[in-house]
């Protein structure tokens, strides 16, 4: 009967408010991550499906991804919905869309804008998200542009750091690009000062 208590305890403490405040839409922030391009598993469930992929350990190997680091700004538009933008670069072979390497290392750079949805709004310790946008890309003279939709996990720290995880299928919408997933982890800080609420008050 203890564990059960403590395990509903725990899990009450992850929605439980996070702190008190009047307006709960996320402030400017921004923030920097580390991440993984992968492309090769995209390309083996291509080649086969995500099933075959799963059963021949062809998918999520870290050794076949390229890692980088990204900047990132995000911003409130309501309690539940934010504005966010980020820049990547990573080094790496890049896979042309008969996934054939092109063979010779290059900078990647990557640059998007999304509208992310939040389960709960910033009143809450976690929140996990929904992600969907558009973006582009420049790969040595070669540019393109992709869709990137995914989800993830926003982790409050008192309404001032926030630990933000994110994983994305990169869905390719011109020739030039290539579909791939992208994980990342990172750390933001509010760059925004917090609103302040005036109140009325009633004479006595």
């Amino acid at each position: 009967m203890k564990k059960h208590v403590g395990f509903l305890l725990a899990v009450l403490s992850l929605v439980a408010p996070a702190y008190s405040q009047d307006d709960y839409i996320q402030r400017p922030t921004l923030g920097i991550y580390f991440f993984f391009n992968d492309f090769k598993s995209a390309a083996n469930i291509r080649a086969t499906s995500l099933r075959q992929a799963l059963r021949n350990s062809q998918f999520g190997k870290l050794k076949d991804m390229s890692p980088g680091l990204a900047l990132n700004f995000i911003n409130g538009l309501t309690k539940y919905f934010d504005f966010t933008g980020t820049l990547t670069g990573s080094f790496l072979d890049y896979y042309k869309q008969d996934d054939v390497l092109l063979g010779q290392d290059n900078l990647l750079l990557e640059g998007d804008v999304s509208i992310k949805g939040k389960l709960f709004s910033n009143r809450y310790w976690v929140s996990p998200f929904l992600q969907i946008g558009t973006g582009i890309s420049k790969f040595r003279s070669y540019w393109g542009a992709f869709i990137p939709a995914g989800t993830g996990l926003q982790v409050n720290l008192f309404d001032e750091v926030f630990f933000v995880f994110n994983a994305q299928y990169r869905v390719a919408v011109t020739e030039t690009v290539s579909n791939h997933f992208y994980y990342s982890i990172g750390l933001a800080g509010n760059i925004g000062r917090k609103k302040v609420v005036h109140r009325s008050v009633l004479p006595q």
